[in-house]
């Protein structure tokens, strides 16, 4: 497994800075120079790159684009950071968990309690308010003490939230799982600020591949497209418990059914507004 390259120079801005965001098709390798002094960050998704900066960056990705035939920019968009974010998320609960969102240049005062969490979202989208993240903590949550020492997987982490709410409720261990290299520097470098380092470990890789490492829990709240694969996968059916989510009706009524052929139970079933849905199975 090769580590993620750290692609984030100072990928932490304020509510109200600008960001210009370039989209482009093709890959552009995290470790490929970005001559720009506010160069925020490199995000990879299928066989498309997003370039994050803090002011216009025209001539830096024509340049880009020029000495690479493979890459075609797509569209330039321009918006605030609490535009990409969805908003100015306020701190939340879950369970005996508060949630302080920050992404603000620093983060709050002081340490975090054992019971909190200080989330940086920095450039990677989701300050951790969406149904499906908030549903995934709260039935961690509901565990309780059942949590205590297990291994647990995150799957699909992104900023890293559940695996920290997981490490913060118990769990000896969490591997936590992004494909995309600036998720999984988001999640290390929350888990620092967190003093959760020596419990989580970060890394880049695909969900159903790296479902085969040893787990008593696997968490995922990840797209429909790679949940149909990843439950069906020999990693998977090995795995005794499992907290699913990121899954439409539609989608959610198919899951559901495959899970209960392949005998899990279904010990909680949540529908957050009738449209995200989430499940906590159980097998043996």
């Amino acid at each position: 497994m090769t580590p993620p390259v750290s692609d984030m120079k100072k990928a932490h801005p304020k509510a109200s800075d600008a960001l210009f965001i370039y989209y482009i098709e093709g890959v552009i390798h995290p470790a490929t120079p970005v001559d720009h002094p506010d160069f925020l960050g490199n995000w990879v998704e299928d066989a498309s790159t997003f370039l994050f900066f803090g002011s216009p960056a025209d001539e830096e990705v024509e340049r880009l684009t020029r000495n690479a035939p493979h890459l075609t920019l797509i569209d330039r968009y321009d918006m605030t950071y609490d535009q990409w974010q969805g908003g100015d998320a306020e701190p939340f609960t879950a369970g005996p968990l508060t949630v302080r969102p920050f992404g603000r240049g620093a983060a709050p005062a002081g340490a975090p309690g054992p019971d909190e969490i200080f989330l940086d979202a920095g450039v990677v989208f989701g300050n951790g308010a969406h149904p499906t993240t908030s549903c995934c903590l709260s039935l961690l949550a509901d565990m309780g003490p059942g949590l205590s020492g297990k291994i647990v997987q995150d799957l699909g982490t992104g900023t890293g939230l559940l695996a920290l709410g997981a490490a913060r409720l118990g769990a000896s261990r969490v591997l936590a799982v992004d494909l995309n290299h600036l998720a999984v520097r988001t999640t290390h470098e929350n888990a620092r600020v967190n003093g959760l380092s020596h419990r989580i470990l970060a890394v880049q890789g695909r969900a159903e591949e790296l479902v085969h490492a040893p787990a008593d829990l696997v968490v995922a709240n990840i797209h429909y497209d790679i949940m149909k694969h990843l439950v069906v996968s020999e990693g998977f059916l090995g795995k005794r418990e499992a907290i699913l989510s990121g899954l439409l009706t539609t989608e959610a009524g198919k899951i559901e059914a495959q899970l209960v052929s392949q005998g899990y139970t279904i010990a909680a079933h949540h529908a957050q507004d009738g449209i995200w849905h989430t499940f906590h199975v159980k097998r043996g």
